[in-house]
């Protein structure tokens, strides 16, 4: 018997063809022979659509849009189990879903309480990892190094500017990266060298969400790590992020290929330690599961400092996560493949769990 196997991609997001690039690659990738693949679609509207099963692999992006923003078929609500309907009765989902409402813990949570066994975070390290703030406050706990950075939302802005502006520029230094807290693949990120590029900055980043967060800025090599498993998670070799324009934005990532990397990273054994360390302490105290890939800022003297993890990192196969897995031995498909063994290890712990106060 094959294994059904759902993929949910698209999502309600600004990170939506981020998504449908990842899924189309999965499907390039996956061993049909081993599963029977169901497509899972949800618009940018946030409508779900249930495809048929795949024959094969996704020959176009095009390809995995079901219906189209105007139209409702296949439109379902849950996984709940249909008479008759096999893509309700699957036995594993692999979330492909980048940002809110997919990457943030919500989508987790209905898996969960739908007790269908799902590929990578649980609700608290998404939620966690999502919240940039949350998740320097975690990190800060650990004992992680961490630039300096403050934080407001919207009705705070609005209503103390100026007060804010100043702070800004009395504690942190020149130049500043403004972020929306809950976003990623750079979504929203602005970089400010002045008092008026500042305020420009806040006012586009609140456009994708009600907090902000405001990095200093440092002179440091950007390096990333993946790391994989539950409880006994491993780290893949180091990698550098070289981008050639002024800071490794959207538009770096994944359209205009201005970015070089060098995988692996040419990092001293004692580095490489330290931000293995340093990957592992942060994979734990989010309390992560399946992967994440870890990056961060490495100053001259070799000072290992944490700038985030990402509990869904970009997946397709140019993408730095399973780039730094293909170097340390583990190919795309076998690392889909692991992805699932985990996902289905931690969900067969899950059961062992007893629900009765007697323990019965």
């Amino acid at each position: 018997m094959k294994i059904k196997l759902g993929l949910l991609y698209g999502g309600k997001s600004a990170e939506h063809e981020v998504s449908l690039l990842t899924a189309r690659a999965v499907t390039q990738a996956i061993n049909f022979d081993k599963y029977e693949v169901y497509p899972i679609f949800i618009t940018k509207t946030g409508e779900w659509r249930k495809g048929n099963v795949l024959a094969g692999p996704a020959k176009t992006v095009e390809s995995l849009k079901i219906g189209n923003e105007t139209s409702k078929p296949n439109t379902i609500t849950s996984f709940l189990p249909v008479e008759g309907d096999e893509a309700s009765h699957l036995d594993v989902i692999f979330p492909l879903l980048h940002g809110p409402n997919g990457e943030d813990g919500t989508v987790q949570g209905l898996l969960e309480v739908l007790n269908i066994p799902y590929v990578g975070n649980g609700v608290l390290a998404s939620a966690a990892g999502m919240d940039k703030v949350v998740m320097k406050q975690l990190f800060a706990q650990a004992g992680l190094s961490q630039v300096p950075y403050m934080y407001f939302i919207r009705n705070e802005w609005k209503n103390n500017q100026e007060a804010l502006v100043d702070k800004m520029q009395e504690n942190l230094k020149w130049p500043l990266f403004v972020k929306p807290a809950n976003l990623g693949s750079s979504v929203g990120i602005t970089k400010a060298a002045n008092r008026e590029e500042l305020i420009k900055a806040v006012e586009f980043a609140f456009k994708y969400d009600r907090k902000i967060i405001v990095e200093q800025g440092i002179v440091a090599r950007e390096l990333e790590m993946s790391v994989l498993g539950n409880d006994s998670p491993k780290c893949s070799v180091a990698g550098e992020v070289l981008p050639t324009k002024d800071f490794y934005d959207y538009e770096a990532k994944y359209e205009d290929g201005t970015t070089n990397y060098a995988i692996p990273a040419v990092v001293s054994n004692e580095l490489l330690k330290k931000m293995e360390d340093a990957a592992i302490r942060a994979f734990k105290v989010l309390d992560c599961s399946g992967l994440v890939r870890a990056d961060f800022f490495v100053t001259d003297n070799e000072q290992v400092i944490i700038n985030e993890v990402n509990t869904m990192p970009g997946f397709t196969p140019i993408s730095m996560y399973p780039k730094l897995w293909m170097e340390s031995g583990l190919s795309y498909s076998e690392l889909i493949e692991e992805l699932i063994t985990l996902a289905i290890e931690r969900y067969e712990e899950k059961q062992q769990l007893e629900h009765s106060k007697d323990g019965e």
